[in-house]
Order: C-alpha cells, then sequence, then structure tokens
C-alpha cells in the first residue's frame, strides 16, 4: 500500500508520492532568475535554504485555454524532497491523500512519441475521478528541468 497526495493541475487530478513531500506551504512569488524557462518561477528563501520554484501547471501543460496560470488564494507550493535535494511545486490546489493497493494501479497508456509519459507511473480510479501518478523524481531529474543530475536521483 502506498499513499499519494492528490494535488489538482488544471482541470485534472494528480497523485505524488506522500514520502517525498515535506510541506505544503501558500504561494509567495518567488525571485525571477534570468533566462529560466518559464515553468521555472525562481527560488525562494525556505529557512534558509534556496529553494528552486517550479510551476508544475506550465511544465505539464496544464494551463487555460490562452496558455496562462492564475495565482489565487487555493494555489499552493508542495515543497518535496527529491534526491536530497528541496524544490518546491506550484499546484493549483491539494485535495487530500489517497491510500492505494499496487493492484488498483492501471499503467499508464501508451501514447505516440510526441507525448512523453515517462514520468508517469500508472492511473487510479476512485470515487468516479481518474488521478494520474506522477514519478516526482524522474520528472525533477529530467535534464529539462536541469535541478537534479541524473546519478543523485
Amino acid at each position: 500500500m502506498a499513499e499519494f497526495l492528490t494535488i489538482r493541475l488544471g482541470a485534472e487530478e494528480y497523485g505524488i508520492d506522500i514520502l517525498r513531500v515535506q510541506e505544503i506551504r501558500s504561494y509567495e512569488v518567488p525571485t525571477r532568475i534570468a533566462q529560466a524557462p518559464d515553468f521555472m518561477r525562481g527560488v525562494v528563501n525556505l529557512r534558509g535554504v534556496i529553494v528552486p520554484i517550479i510551476d508544475l501547471r506550465l511544465k505539464l501543460g496544464c494551463t487555460q485555454p490562452d496558455g496562462s496560470v492564475s495565482y489565487n488564494e487555493f494555489t499552493v507550493v508542495v515543497v518535496l524532497n527529491v534526491a536530497d535535494r528541496i524544490v518546491g511545486a506550484v499546484v493549483d490546489a491539494v485535495a487530500d491523500v489517497l491510500a492505494v493497493k499496487a493492484e488498483e494501479v492501471r499503467p499508464a497508456p501508451s501514447m505516440n512519441a510526441t507525448v512523453d509519459t515517462s514520468f508517469i507511473t500508472g492511473l487510479v480510479s476512485m470515487d468516479q475521478r481518474t488521478i494520474i501518478l506522477l514519478d516526482i523524481v524522474s520528472l525533477m531529474s529530467s535534464p529539462e528541468m536541469g535541478l537534479i543530475g541524473a546519478a543523485a536521483a
């Protein structure tokens, strides 16, 4: 049995391994880093540690039809511990913690070559909703993110 923190990105629900979650914080505007990709919102000082802030909505394409994202009272930062590195992930909202049995997880569907599903570990259907389970280590360790060396993961 594994536990996942469920988060909202746009209209979709995703699950992150609860063991990777350090804390949940309200969104604060980060300090922007020059020439960083759009999904890299910047950095914040979290009790003396400089933490990069990634907007998962932008990274995963869970944006409004015009490509934008909004920040409101439900927008939070999920602080993650990935390969001994602290990273913040901006999400639309957190929902709850789900306990999932291994047999309840369905494999991610195979897609064409233009859709990267390598960071999806599977899908879970619960209470009339489908939750996409993220491999947050794989996602944050991708070369495009530039956050964590592949050897460290």
